[in-house]
Formats: C-alpha cells, sequence, structure tokens
C-alpha cells in the first residue's frame, strides 16, 4: 500500500518534467547475466550540449563475477534489526573500478527453526531507499513472512543513506514549483527548457561520478553482489511499484540465483517510453475521473458542486492557470501545475479522496494551503523545509535506463498525444525534457524476459493509477512464468489489502505454491 510504503515519485508536471515512476527502454537483447552479459547502448546522443562525460568507461561487458564477494559488517540498530554497509563496483564495466557503499538493514526472521532464507525488498520510486522497509517490517509484512525470512531492505545506490548520494538541489521551488506548464510567451516557455538545462547541470556537476552507473541495470548486479554478501545460492525478493521492474530485470539478469520473487503494482516492461507515458497518464486520469464521479454522486463531499465535481474541478484548474492563488507565507503562490502534481498524489490511495476533497473546495474559496500540502508531500518536503533525494535519483535514473533522447522540438511535437490521451491530467503545452541535456546512456535497461528464473508473482489492483492493470497484465506477459493476482481496490500495489491476496503471497514465498492462473482478490 502506497501509505505504507512510498509515496512513488511518478508524474512530474511541473516546468517540464514529466516522467513516469517506471521506466521503460527499447528492446535489448540479453543473454543470463549468471556470469557474463553482453549489452549495447544503442541511442544518439542529445541533440542539445550534454554534461561533459568523456571520463565515462563504455566498456559493454558487465559482470559481477569478476569481483570478489563483498562482506556486510553488521552492528545493531534496533530490536532485532542490524545495519551495515556493503562495497560494489560503480561500474561493473571496469575490474578496477571504484566503488559505492549501500546501506543495508536486516530485519531477523522472528522464528530461527522457521527460517527459510532472506528476502531482498525494494519500495520503488525509482530512487527511494529500501532501507526503511526491513526498519518497518512489522508493519508491513505478514507474520508468516516475518517469521520465515530475514527482510533486507537497502538503499540502492544513490540512494537514501548510501554514499555517495546523488544531490542536485535544495531549491525545490525554483525547478518545480515556479514554472508554468502552459506557458503563454516564447520567453516563458525558453524558461521551461532552461530550467531542465539548468537541473540536469547542477545534477552532473555535484553528482557526475555516480549518475552514469544509477540505472537498473546496475542496481541488479548490487542485488547479486548482495546475495552473495549473505552467503546464499538462491534469493527471495519483493518489489513494489518501480521495485516491480528492478525485480523483473534482476530476474532476467541472474535467473538461476532466484528462488521466488513477487512483483506488486507492475508497469509494462518492454513498452516505449511514449507509450509507457501514456500508459501512466491515462491510469491517472481514470482515477480522477472515478474521483470527480464518486463527489458528484454524494452530496456530502466537500467538492460536490450542485452535483457536478467535474465541471467545478475544470473551472478549478483553468483559474489556477489564469491566476495562481496564495498559500503559506514564504512558499510560492499555487499554479495549476502544483495543484495536479496535489492531485496525483492523492490518486495512489483512495484513503486520501477526503483529504482531497477538502483541499479542492478550499482552493476554491482561494486558500491554496490544502493542495500546497498535498504537493509538499509528494515531493517528501519535510516539516523544516528539506527534502530528502529521492526526486534527484529518480530523474536521473530514468534518464540512465532510457536509450532515447528527444530534442526540444521532438518533445514538444508529443503534447498533442499526451492532452488528448489524459486531458485533465496533461493539460501542459510543453514537452518532457527531463532527459533532454543527459549525456548518452551507458547501459539502457535489458528487455525483460524472467526466463528461466521460473514462476513469478505479480499483483494489480483493478484502480491503480501508476501501474494501471493493462500494463501490469504486460509483465505477466513479457515473463517466461508470470502469474497474475488482481485485487480489486482504487490504489497503488495491492498486498496488504486482503486475506486473499496475503494467502497467496505467503504460499508462494514460504512454499513455493504460486497460483496456477489468474487469481481474483
Amino acid at each position: 500500500m502506497k501509505r505504507s510504503l512510498s509515496p512513488a515519485l511518478a508524474i512530474f508536471i511541473a516546468f517540464g518534467f514529466a516522467a513516469t515512476a517506471c521506466s521503460s527502454s527499447e528492446n535489448i537483447e540479453v543473454v543470463s547475466q549468471d556470469t557474463a552479459v553482453s549489452d549495447t547502448a544503442t541511442s544518439d546522443a542529445p541533440t542539445t550540449d550534454s554534461p561533459d562525460t568523456s571520463n565515462v568507461n563504455s566498456n559493454t561487458t558487465y559482470s559481477t563475477s569478476d569481483f570478489a564477494t563483498p562482506t556486510i559488517s553488521w552492528d545493531s540498530c534496533g530490536d532485532g534489526l542490524e545495519c551495515g554497509y556493503v562495497d560494489v563496483p560503480i561500474n561493473y564495466a571496469d575490474v578496477k573500478s571504484k566503488t559505492t557503499s549501500l546501506y543495508v538493514v536486516k530485519h531477523a526472521a522472528t522464528d530461527a527453526n522457521a527460517r527459510i532464507g532472506s528476502l531482498l525488498v525494494n519500495p520503488g520510486g525509482p530512487g527511494f531507499g529500501g532501507s526503511y522497509l526491513a526498519e518497518a517490517a512489522d508493519n508491513i509484512y505478514s507474520q508468516a513472512i516475518l517469521s520465515s525470512f530475514d527482510i533486507i531492505g537497502w538503499d540502492p545506490r544513490g540512494t537514501g543513506q548510501s554514499i555517495p548520494a546523488i544531490d542536485c538541489t535544495d531549491d525545490y521551488d525554483h525547478f518545480f514549483a515556479s514554472g508554468d506548464i502552459t506557458p503563454d510567451t516564447p520567453q516563458e516557455r525558453a524558461d521551461s527548457v532552461a530550467s531542465s538545462e539548468e537541473f540536469t547541470k547542477d545534477c552532473f556537476d555535484k553528482s557526475g561520478d555516480i549518475l552514469p552507473y544509477a540505472g537498473t541495470n546496475n542496481v541488479a548486479r548490487d542485488m547479486d553482489m548482495i546475495r552473495r554478501a549473505l552467503g546464499e545460492d538462491k534469493i527471495s525478493y519483493f518489489g513494489f511499484s518501480y521495485g516491480s521492474e528492478l525485480g523483473a530485470t534482476w530476474t532476467t539478469m541472474f535467473p538461476s540465483t532466484v528462488r521466488a520473487a513477487v512483483l506488486d503494482g507492475a508497469s509494462d516492461p518492454n513498452a516505449d517510453e511514449l507509450l509507457s507515458v501514456l500508459q501512466q497518464n491515462k491510469g491517472f486520469e481514470d482515477s480522477i475521473s472515478t474521483f470527480l464521479a464518486n463527489c458528484s454522486a454524494d452530496s456530502s463531499c466537500a467538492f460536490y458542486n450542485g452535483g457536478n465535481a467535474e465541471g467545478a474541478f475544470d473551472d478549478l484548474m483553468a483559474q489556477l492557470d489564469e491566476n495562481p492563488i496564495a498559500t503559506s507565507s514564504g512558499r510560492p503562490d499555487l499554479t495549476r501545475g502544483m495543484a495536479l502534481t496535489a492531485v496525483s498524489e492523492a490518486m495512489y490511495s483512495d484513503s486520501y479522496w477526503s483529504t482531497l476533497e477538502v483541499a479542492l473546495a478550499s482552493a476554491q474559496g482561494g486558500d491554496g494551503n490544502g493542495l500546497l500540502a498535498l504537493y509538499d508531500e509528494y515531493f517528501q518536503r519535510q516539516p523544516d523545509g528539506t527534502y530528502g533525494n529521492e526526486l534527484e535519483a529518480f530523474l536521473n535514473i530514468l534518464c540512465a535506463d532510457s536509450p532515447e533522447r528527444k530534442s526540444i522540438e521532438e518533445a514538444d511535437a508529443l503534447v498533442p498525444q499526451y492532452q488528448a490521451n489524459a486531458p485533465r491530467f496533461s493539460p501542459g503545452t510543453t514537452g518532457d525534457y527531463t532527459c533532454t541535456f543527459w549525456p548518452k546512456a551507458l547501459d539502457p535497461r535489458i528487455n525483460i524476459t524472467g526466463a528461466g528464473a521460473g514462476p513469478i508473482v505479480v499483483i494489480g489492483t483493478t484502480g491503480d493509477p501508476a501501474t494501471p492493470l493493462d500494463s501490469t497484465r504486460n509483465m505477466v506477459k513479457a515473463l517466461e512464468e508470470g502469474r497474475l493476482i488482481v485485487v480489486t481496490a482504487d490504489q497503488h500495489t495491492g498486498y496488504g489489502l486482503n486475506s486473499c491476496v496475503n494467502d497467496a503471497v505467503d504460499n508462494y514465498l514460504i512454499d513455493l505454491q504460486a497460483p496456477d492462473g489468474e487469481l481474483d482478490c
């Protein structure tokens, strides 16, 4: 569940960023990486100026077996918890590579006699550290799983407490709150482009050593190094949201090491970049429509508006586009882009919908603070005004994974498709410049097959905005032995919602009994 897992960074509307929660790439053939893999980065360099990466080693052979098994020195860090760091190569193409230190937390199995092994866990993003899944394991996983597995959460390279962490900026309002998603003048459009270029430059100025190697393939390789450090021949995995794409990548690269894998909230792994964006935007569009229809049918809804919540929403967004409204002192006025980001935050679970109703009604009255609070929650803003590095990591991992680099003109040419596909959610008139100024990806994410990994359980929910059920079905189709569990719910990810899905996951992870066919929960 999103509220107990991650506020998955989904779609960045403001200031030219329009990135999806689960990145995708062109189909790049791969052989099993139990010994070695050869991947080839096939994209052209961006048509605009890029940060200098002339010192990047672009050797295309990547193997974990060339490196010694790392160690983890565990220290107690709480009741039943141990913490430590594991050093892994930054660049698996270079046997003399410098290392990055991954922060790892272990929640020990509560029944030593029932212990099966370790369960690697990841909350998604990409860009969220996963160590807290182990720290909060008692509140997330079933007692049967807690008894049977050491829950191993780690902060993937560049995230959380891993060293170095990706860092771009401390001024989120400058980059993500001050822009206009429907610029009216050439200068406003130029400002949007300049902001994207400035952000990318700042990222490489501060974190250029790690960024070219921050992609999903390398995180999957890190998983294999962690497995070796734990001394296990085969290991189990449970990933949420983007963690599903990571898990599918790992099962494809290291199939002989897979004991079991659960992928909850999975996207279409082999959709190209445009299709991936369209699929997710449509998911949010549909969720917004459901929310508004429910509000129109319920006179107790704070945003009821005489049974026409849809019309009131459209009018409010248009008004915000023309005249942003005031928020807290020292914070920017609420724009349409900020409001839509706030709405997307609430779409991750219908448990947020009552909060959104009140926030929208307040905005009608000229008070933008309710929507600002949801906007801030989306970006993980802390009470002291600081932020984690989830957003910086998120945007850069997308670019490290994608072989596509669109020029400004090519990005802008896709706008009509975005608008037609999701008119409420994607009204912007500028393209997605997230990766335009990034250099060529050295190691785009591989094509997903899961070949040789055995049955893999995939969970999808009927009303998931971030990873719509149709996309989740495509993940199942891509896997050699994908098994689907469908949970009826209006939220992102399905584990923990009812005993049906929980029992099915327990039976699979503990006894390796995967559902025979599609299971409806």
